[in-house]
């Protein structure tokens, strides 16, 4: 099965092409000790896939205006990894079904042991990176296995309900809304904003047709938008959904 390590590689791999100068290529390389003053940021996750994930890179590679000129490139790099390990944990869920979120991401200096090394090669240079990978999968102890087999059953699904199981509907995500008056909305023009009744950090509704069946976070996957489900409402609220629909 997918790993998330793995996952990351391939979304690293998308994003540098992507958000770097000169269309620089990341290769596996054999492992070497990194100079002292290298950086770079950790992560700590939680969920399915738990753990430390750091990535380390050689300083020298804040000498090459890689992500533009006149840009503070540590930060940028700060900015183009937390990216990456977000867009990894979306990978992993829409490939695997396991979900992680990102508990903490900060800065470091290194510590771990380098699972893997790579060469990030741009023009006639080439900068090393190191991948220390500590996730793991949480195990269930024997506790939570006695008490998993007292818990309730899962709400089965209505007779006949399994005959519409293969339908597909659209389902939309929904940031947020506000109400206007016909006349703001018919003066709206390129560049006007126009404010949402919810903050940035507050979880996405997942709609089908006009009820809210789950909610979370949204997330980059392959480039493009995910939502990293929370919170889902109970089976028989989500069926309720689709009275509209037929």
């Amino acid at each position: 099965m997918k790993t998330y390590f793995e996952c990351w590689i391939g979304v690293a791999k998308v994003l540098f092409s992507q958000a770097l100068a000169g269309e620089p290529e990341l290769d596996e390389s054999d492992p070497a000790p990194l100079p002292e003053s290298s950086f770079g940021f950790s992560v700590h996750l939680a969920g399915d896939v738990a753990g430390r994930f750091e990535v380390l890179l050689d300083a020298a590679i804040l000498e090459a205006p890689l992500l533009g000129e006149g840009v503070d490139q540590k930060a940028g790099w700060g900015e183009l990894l937390r990216e990456a390990v977000d867009a990894a944990a979306g990978e992993l869920l829409a490939t695997t079904g396991r979900a992680c979120r990102v508990e903490r991401f900060e800065e470091t200096a290194g510590g771990g042991e380098a699972s893997r090394a790579f060469r990030l090669q741009s023009g006639d240079r080439s900068f090393a990176i190191s991948v220390c990978d500590e996730t793991r999968e949480p195990q269930p102890s024997a506790g939570r296995e006695a008490a998993g087999s007292t818990e309730e059953p899962a709400a089965k699904i209505s007779p006949g309900i399994e005959l519409l199981l293969d339908v597909e509907l659209e389902v939309s995500l929904r940031f947020g809304c506000r109400e206007l008056p016909l006349g703001e909305i018919l003066d709206l023009g390129p560049g006007d904003v126009v404010q949402l009744d919810r903050h940035v950090a507050d979880p996405v509704d997942l709609i089908v047709g006009d009820k809210i069946v789950a909610r979370g976070e949204v997330v980059l996957v392959n480039g493009n938008f995910g939502l990293r489900v929370t919170e889902v409402a109970a089976p028989r609220k989500r069926l309720e959904s689709i009275r509209c629909l037929f």
